[in-house]
């Protein structure tokens, strides 16, 4: 039952900051610094969740496998790749590296 209350308070959440955002003057969303923080944000939070889901384990900073991935991920955009090469890239070395360490 509990999880059910869960959803039902986040659905009630999602639609109180619909309705927020709906009621915020439009004068408001013009401005330069909102328009420029509104394109920034979505690429922090994605670095900061990659970053996240990469390095930690719990509580502990961890270099492992999915580091790899991701550098070899970078070197990859580095070398402009196609998107799908990037993440084939990323997908190998994770692997062989998971292979190796075992």
């Amino acid at each position: 039952m509990n999880v059910w209350i869960a959803i039902g308070v986040t659905a009630v959440g999602c639609y109180a900051v619909k309705l927020i955002g709906l009621m915020i003057p439009a004068g408001a969303l013009e401005r330069p610094l909102v328009q420029r923080l509104a394109a920034l944000l979505p690429v922090a939070l994605l670095a900061a969740l990659t970053a996240q889901q990469t390095f930690a384990d719990g509580r502990l900073l961890v270099l492992d496998a999915r580091a790899a991935g991701l550098a070899a991920a970078a070197v990859a955009l580095l070398l402009r790749a196609p998107f799908l090469l990037v993440v084939a890239a990323a997908v190998l070395v994770t692997a062989g590296v998971r292979v190796m360490t075992g």
